[in-house]
């Protein structure tokens, strides 16, 4: 249990064991310490089968993984992994007609922020209403593919350089790969990341200081 929450040397986890024995008891009236000693052998009881159940479901999800057409599409991707590739394939469906582009994506998903005009003033601001889920699969893809994907670490740390914060920088960064995996959906043709950032150092040359530091 302990190696589950990160707790794997070895000295570290005896000492907490001990703490735990050495503990002294806020109380010794057996009719409070009864129940909540009952109570803790249900909740383990529960944590034991979640436990089984999200192990059941993992299975099944990379058994799905294999079995579908377009799943190495999402595999390949530096920074998806075991969680993420099945999150983001989901995220795109089977039907390829489901989406008219990706802008109709990143809109639903909440990735597209929300413009609100009123006479002069004008307001950009991060989309609520969206399924938040969605959201936080493109989110979070975009923040683990900044350790991983040469030009999405380049474009993280530009966008930062810049005073953009954290969050709004990887949402910016995850509507350009909603793009980009949206031609890779509809073509089935796999990601190449030296390709594109061939390409990207044409559009934005100013990002080409930021791809020289990860050579």
């Amino acid at each position: 249990m302990l190696r589950d929450h990160c707790v794997r040397n070895e000295k570290r986890q005896d000492e907490i064991i001990e703490r735990i024995r050495s503990a002294h008891l806020l109380c010794s009236d057996e009719a409070m310490l009864i129940p909540a000693a009952m109570a803790v052998k249900l909740l383990v009881s529960q944590l034991q089968q979640s436990h089984k159940t999200i192990q059941e479901f993992d299975a099944n999800i990379s058994e799905a993984m294999k079995q579908h057409p377009d799943a190495h599409l999402f595999t390949s991707l530096r920074g998806a992994g075991a969680a993420l590739a099945p999150r983001l394939l989901c995220a795109f469906g089977s039907q390829k007609d489901r989406w008219e582009d990706a802008d109709s994506l990143a809109a639903f998903s909440g990735i597209a922020p929300v413009t609100r005009k009123s006479g002069k003033k004008c307001h950009v601001h991060r989309r609520y209403a969206c399924p938040k889920f969605l959201r936080q699969t493109f989110h979070e893809f975009a923040d683990s593919a900044r350790l991983y994907c040469p030009w999405t670490k380049a474009r993280y740390r530009m966008l930062r350089d810049r005073g953009m914060k954290h969050h709004a920088a990887l949402r910016k960064i995850a509507r350009s790969w909603i793009r980009i995996l949206f031609r890779v959906w509809q073509t089935g043709t796999p990601f190449d990341c030296d390709r594109y950032i061939a390409k990207l150092k044409q559009r934005c040359p100013e990002i080409i200081p930021y791809l020289a530091q990860e050579n």
